[in-house]
This record gives structure tokens, C-alpha cells and sequence, in this order.
């Protein structure tokens, strides 16, 4: 595993509508609050939002094709979700590896999502390992 400590990399996404729309068609979450108006503008949030699977999806492309690459996977996650992502919004991951182990191919790294304000929708940790072909 080609990491140290202290390496960062990061990937953007705008967050349209028809993602949003995807995302439900994939999770099957038609939650009010991602697709009826009238009735999330009537809650705290004020307009529609993206499901919490589309800003977690981000690091999960940054994770596979970025920092390490091709074949990592997460072995354990913790996400806090300090703001919502509203459609439209362009969201921003930022992975900072935290500890690689010395002989096996696991390392921690810490994520903060941002929007394009600069407000920090998703941070966390998790821990990743990258498989290797044995031949």
C-alpha cells in the first residue's frame, strides 16, 4: 500500500436532481425530504436535500479510484452528519490518511465533506484495506 501519513486527496460532485433521482431508483429511498417541496419547506431544512448515501458515495469513488485505488474497501466507518446536502449544492471530499499498518495493507483516514460555502456536511473516519491479486 503505497500511503503515508498525511497524504490527502479529494473529489468533487455537483449534486443535481437527477442524481438525487438516481439514488433513490438504486436505494429505494423516496424520502419526503429529497423530493416533495411544498412539505420540506415547512421543516427546519426549508428545501429539498440530498439522501445522506450520496455524500458517503463520494468517499466511497474517492476510496476506490483515488486514495489508495482499485481495490479498497472499507472495513469500518464513522460518519457525522453536521449539515444537510441541499440539491444543487457541490459537495467536496477531502480523505487525510491518519495510520498506515506497517506489514498488512490497512490504513485510517479522516474525511471532511464540504459544500461550496465551505460548510462541512460529512466528517468521519474509517478504516480501508486495499486487496491485492495473489498472483
Amino acid at each position: 500500500m503505497d500511503l503515508t501519513v498525511g497524504q490527502t486527496a479529494e473529489r468533487s460532485l455537483h449534486v443535481s436532481a437527477k442524481i438525487v433521482q438516481k439514488y433513490a431508483e438504486v436505494s429505494g429511498d423516496y424520502n419526503k425530504l429529497h423530493f416533495d417541496e411544498e412539505w420540506t419547506a415547512r421543516t427546519r431544512f426549508g428545501r429539498l436535500m440530498a439522501q445522506g448515501g450520496i455524500a458517503t458515495g463520494i468517499l466511497h469513488a474517492l476510496v476506490a479510484m483515488d486514495m489508495p485505488g482499485p481495490g479498497t474497501v472499507f472495513m469500518e466507518q464513522h460518519w457525522h452528519f453536521p449539515a444537510p446536502v441541499f440539491i444543487d449544492d457541490t459537495i467536496t471530499a477531502t480523505g487525510t490518511v491518519k495510520w498506515v499498518h506497517e506489514s498488512k495493507p490497512i490504513a485510517t483516514l479522516e474525511f471532511v465533506v464540504a459544500n461550496q460555502d465551505g460548510v462541512e456536511v460529512l466528517t468521519g473516519e474509517a478504516t480501508i484495506y486495499q486487496a491485492q491479486p495473489e498472483n
